[in-house]
Parts: C-alpha cells; structure tokens; sequence
C-alpha cells in the first residue's frame, strides 16, 4: 500500500508538470486580452518558462543529490505551488510571469529531476518498470487533456482556475509524500558548482533572449534596436555573448574536473555518440512542437476567431496521437532499428507540417487539418518513444543522473527556442509581407503607404483583423482605405503564420542530419535499472 501510494504522489507530480506546459498555449489570446498586453509579450512568458528550467535543471539535479532527493521534491513542490497560487491572482503580466514563468520554473527545476531518481529509489525489478509505464503513460495524458483543459477552463470559467487547481493537487502530492523514501545517494556528498551555474544559466539565458528580441531589434538590419553596434542590430552581438559565457562555462568544467572539483556536470558524457544524438534528438522534438503549438492557436484564435475551448478541441488530434504512437513505440523498437524509427518520426513531422502550410486559409480545412495535426503527433511520438532510452542506455548506472539531467536541459531548451524562434519568424514575417502589401496597394494612396509602414517598421503586433479594422477607423481613414488595409493585413497574417509552420518542417528536414550515431538496438545492460530513465 505504501508503494501504491508512492507511485500515486509521483505520477500526480509528472502530470501537473507536463499539463502546466501544455494547458496555457490554447489561452493566448484570452491572456492578450485580460492583461491588455500583445501576442509578443505572452511569448516572452511563454519562453521564460521553459527558459528557466532549462537554466536551472543542472543545477536542480545537483542540489537534490546534495540535500536528498526527497526534500529536493518537496522543497520545488513548494515553490511551485506557490507560484502556482501567485499566477492564479497575477493582477499584471509582470507578476504571471514571476509566478508562472520563474516560481514555477525553479519548483520544476527542482521536481522533476528528483522524480526519476525517486521512481528508481522506491521500486525495484517487475515494480520498476510498471512504475516507469505509469509514469509515461500519465505524462502521455497529461499532454492529451492540457488543450482541452485549458481551453474549457478559458471559455467557460477562467485560465486562474488551472492555476487554483494546481494548488490543489501540489497539496496533495505534498501530503502523499511521506509515503516516498528517499533515494539512495552513493560516494561522498558533492558540493555545488556556483561559478558553472552562473556561466551555464547566463549563457543560454543570453541566447534565447537574443532570439526572442529579433523580431523587435532585427536580425541584422537594425529595427528598433537599443544599440547599433557597426550600424547593425544587436541581436547577433547578445547572441554571441551568450556563446562566450557557455564556453566559458565549458572551459570552467574543464578546470574543475581536472583539480580534482565536483563540476556540475561531467561534460565527458557528451562524446559519447549516442548519448549526444539523444539529446540532438530530443532538444529537436522539443523545438518542433513547441514552436507548432504556438502557431497554430494563433491561426485558429486570432484568424478564425475560435474560443480556448475549440481551439483545443481542434489541437486535439496531436496530443492523442502523440500519446498512442509513445505508447506502441517501445514495441517498434523489438522489431525496426532505433535510429529507422525516429527517421520515420522526423520524416512524418516534416511531411505534416508542410500539409498544415497548405492548410493556412481564411477558411479550416477541417479534415486535412486534422489529419495533418494527428500525423504531427505520430512523428513526435515515435521519437518520444526511443530518445529518452538511448540517453539512459549509452551511460552505466552511475552516470545516468547527470544524463538525465542533461536529457531534460535539452528538452526545456528546446521547447524556450521553439517558442522564441518559431514567433520570431512569424513577428517578423507579419511586419515584412503588410509593409509589402501596404506599399503595392494601389488602393491606398502613398502618404498613408508611409505613415502605415513607418508605424509598422519597427514590428507589428499579431492582433485580430477587426482590432486592425478600428486602428483604421480611429485614425480617421476612409472606408476604402481601411478596407484595404484590413485586406493586406489578413493576407501578411497567413503569410506569416505559413512561414513560421515552413521554418518547423525545415527543423524536421535539418534535424535528420543528426540522427547518424542513433544506435540500431539499445546495448543489453545488467545494470539499466539501478537508475532512474527520466520519463
């Protein structure tokens, strides 16, 4: 009973981390509208989320091998549920974001590399693997109900409510909790790299901030840039500065492993070919999806006009595809090579995402949509299924900690460039074609051709067209002319939204360059149960 109840607080835990990711994409524009703010800044918060428990999940793994893994769960069950409760009364997104994006963030930073290696503390053998089942197939529905969860909380009560009820649920995890032993913890007690957390959180931090503003600054023909460096925008400067501080952060792991120091993670594990295509693979996934989840509600909610709750019902196809093709996936593995199977994933998600391009219209193609979504799905579920594996199997027991550890970095990174890149491409793409279009409308004359592209130089926000509509009008403009302009803006916005969908497929296209040291079976190991395969 004990157990029972062990594997009930932990598998309550891995679905209130994956349902928070998942459940807030379908309330874009409910958030836009509530916190009178735009489409870019709910991306910001959106990215900062994923940032920083990509920023910190290195760091969390070691301090919960430090203080215990137990109290490391319970201590960012804690934060978490606090941030959860911050969010739920956010009066301002400066506060969403302090509860949503860096509270939550830090709690999960915390959880969730305390959870595998619990899973493997407090089950043994047959029970392991039935744990570890669970475990996915929780993880699997959570990712499955987070759109229509959202979408219904969104449309007929409140996106606080998710919220509300993830306290809730982090107050049960938190009373079940005594029933989890802590996990075995082996060798002296390692101390926490300060100067490498610093370096490794500041460098990726830097990175995808310097995504996330190239839409604002420019890529390299300065916009709205704060400086202009050489008379180019200061996008690709914050960019490489981010690449210094993370190569001094692996310069720094260097010096610490060679005198003798705990660094904070063994960087070692990276030449290990398997290994590192794993995490190519997953940081790949992650960058796909996340970066489709993204555009996609902005087609349905803000072209269509569709409410939270349809919009989820329409994401539907993807998530339980995704759950169905994880799910049968570890079967493929018996009888096709790893490396075939996550191919076939790559190849599927590249071949959808161009289908859902053709699908962008100022009418749904209901049934090519959906299919189109549930073959997305299948492609990440079959490379769901087999990367995390090839992670736990490349290391023996005693480095699949920090495997893990680096196994759930590249996913949060992935899922922090997907949103930033993806809704770059889109702000960008969305400014560049209606300035386009404004200057070759012959039904607008060239004075307002230039005021309209002057205002709009420096970046459009991704806004419905009746709001364009009574911009228009409240500036005064004729009938014909704001006609006009609304007419150029719809088209520049399924230009864009077909862009950032193109960039997806390209990923998926790119992202088969790296699948080479995938293995064709996974290495038979007496010891790959002794630790924790993160979920």
């Amino acid at each position: 009973m004990s157990r029972r109840w062990a594997l009930v607080s932990l598998a309550t835990a891995q679905f209130l981390m994956v349902l928070d990711q998942s459940v807030m994409n379908v309330s874009i524009s409910q958030l836009v509208e509530d916190f009178d703010t735009t489409v870019t800044v709910i991306q910001a918060v959106i990215t900062l989320y994923c940032l920083v428990m990509a920023m910190f999940m290195l760091t969390g793994g070691k301090i919960g091998y430090i203080i215990g893994r137990r109290r490391a769960f319970v201590v960012g069950l804690i934060i978490y549920g606090c941030g959860s409760a911050l969010t739920a009364v956010a009066p301002t997104v400066g506060i969403l974001a302090l509860g949503w994006s860096f509270l939550e963030g830090i709690g999960a930073a915390l959880v969730l590399p305390a959870m595998a290696a619990l899973i493997a503390g407090n089950f043994e053998g047959s029970a392991r693997k039935a744990a570890y089942a669970v475990i996915g197939g929780v993880a699997g529905a959570g990712i499955a109900v987070g759109p229509i969860v959202g979408g219904w909380a969104t449309t007929e009560l409140s996106w606080r409510v998710v919220f509300a009820g993830e306290v809730v649920l982090v107050a049960f995890i938190l009373l079940t909790t005594r029933f989890i032993a802590d996990a075995p913890r082996s060798g002296a007690k390692p101390r926490l790299d300060g100067v490498g957390t610093v370096l490794s959180a500041g460098g990726l931090g830097v990175v995808v901030l310097g995504v996330l503003q190239s839409s604002t600054w420019g890529w390299v023909r300065p916009k709205d840039s704060p400086v202009e460096p050489f008379g180019l925008s200061i996008t690709l400067f914050v960019i490489a500065f981010g690449g210094v501080l993370l190569w001094s952060f692996v310069q720094w792991q260097r010096h610490r492993e060679a005198t003798g120091k705990d660094p904070l993670v063994h960087l070692d594990l990276t030449k290990i070919p398997p290994l590192r295509a794993g995490l190519y693979g997953l940081f790949s996934q992650n960058l796909i999806l996340m970066g489709v989840f993204f555009v996609i509600p902005l087609y349905l909610q803000l072209v269509l006009g569709l409410d939270a709750l349809e919009t989820g019902i329409k994401m539907l196809p993807v998530s339980i595809t995704m759950f169905i093709s994880s799910a049968l996936g570890s079967r493929l593995s018996t009888r096709f090579p790893i490396r075939t199977i996550v191919r076939a994933g790559l190849w599927l998600t590249f071949g959808a995402a161009l289908v859902l391009v053709a699908t962008i219209g100022p009418q749904l193609k209901e049934a090519v949509f959906a299919v189109s979504m549930g073959l997305v799905g299948v492609g990440m579920g079959l490379m769901a299924s087999q990367l995390g594996n090839v992670v736990q199997s490349s290391v023996d027991a005693s480095g699949r900690g920090e495997a893990g550890g680096l196994q759930y970095t590249g996913q949060q990174l992935g899922s922090a460039l997907g949103v930033a890149l993806i809704g770059a491409i889109v702000l960008a793409g969305l400014t560049g074609a209606f300035i386009s279009k404004i200057e070759n409308d012959d039904r607008i004359n060239q004075e307002v051709a230039t005021q309209v592209g002057t205002a709009a130089g420096t970046g459009v926000d991704f806004v419905s067209s009746s709001q364009v509509e009574q911009a228009a009008q409240d500036a005064g403009l004729s009938r014909s002319t704001t006609e006009a302009i609304v007419d150029d803006y719809k088209e520049a916005q399924l230009f864009a939204l077909k862009a950032g969908l193109l960039a997806a497929a390209l990923l998926a296209l790119a992202s088969l360059a790296f699948t080479a040291d995938l293995p064709h079976k996974l290495p038979k190991r007496e010891d790959r149960e002794a630790e924790p395969a993160p979920t």
